[in-house]
């Protein structure tokens, strides 16, 4: 518990990714700017309601988005799956304008679809005002909020699929890699989104598996994530495995009872 309590994240919390169940949280309901974390809203939308070869037109304001984008044409058309492959690993927020755009008409439309599979999601906590997470007035979650809404995108197979991919390339030879270094610093990640403003600092969600156990964390506010990750991810697989030594003990506590 010393170590994961020497976090620098404002927020933080480990949920367990089958029941729900809290292993441990850090101001787990105090609402935040997520940044790009909320992107896993837009590319999960996306996912379910485009087709892989579907156009997608670039409006001008879209174009337009600051970095992190892959520089999108408004003279060009790009296939949807390309798109939703941007948002999710490279975290493009000019490809996440794009879709929202495609999807409902109009960014701030897509924001409010994004409330509401939020809310039907379990984060009641959660209001999007854009589709890339970008800081804007009104827009929060929380730490809770962003594990829940990742543990059910997760349970989605083409989801969990993508998150797990380091490299693709887009239709015309773009790479695309993946934000996520967890998948290749931290054992047992299997997917993840980061985040980075300067208002929200550092921001991630993502999940582990280590021996049978599987958790979610998510941490806002960070000033140094990848440690505050590794940390977390440790304290929460220890804190499954002592649980189950405590069963155990118990149960042989109960057998020994019964004999006697």
């Amino acid at each position: 518990m010393d170590d994961v309590g020497r976090i620098s994240s404002k927020s933080a919390v480990i949920l367990d990714a089958r029941t729900g169940e809290t292993l441990f949280d850090k101001e787990a309901d105090k609402p935040r700017q997520p940044a790009s974390t909320i992107k896993v809203l837009t590319g999960m939308i996306a996912l379910k309601r485009l087709q892989a070869h579907e156009p997608v037109e670039v409006s001008p304001h879209a174009e337009s988005m600051p970095r992190s984008k892959i520089y999108l044409n408004a003279r060009k058309q790009y296939k949807a799956d390309d798109l939703i492959n941007a948002v999710l690993l490279s975290s493009a927020n000019d490809a996440s304008v794009a879709l929202a755009e495609k999807i409902a008409g109009s960014e701030e439309d897509f924001a409010n679809l994004m409330t509401l599979h939020a809310t039907l999601w379990g984060a009641r906590n959660t209001v999007c005002r854009t589709a890339s997470g970008l800081t804007a007035s009104g827009q929060q979650s929380t730490a809770r909020d962003l594990a829940e809404i990742f543990r059910h995108a997760m349970q989605d197979r083409e989801f969990a699929r993508r998150m797990r991919e380091r490299l693709l390339s887009t239709s015309d030879g773009k790479p695309l890699r993946n934000h996520n270094k967890a998948l290749w610093q931290v054992d047992g990640a299997i997917g993840g989104k980061t985040g980075y403003t300067s208002q929200a600092r550092q921001t991630y969600v993502g999940q582990f598996e280590r021996d049978g156990d599987s958790i979610v964390i998510a941490i806002m506010g960070s000033e140094s994530m990848w440690n505050d990750i590794r940390r977390l991810v440790d304290y929460g697989f220890e804190k499954k495995e002592r649980g189950r030594m405590a069963q155990l003990a118990k149960q042989q506590q109960a057998k020994a009872l019964k004999v006697q």
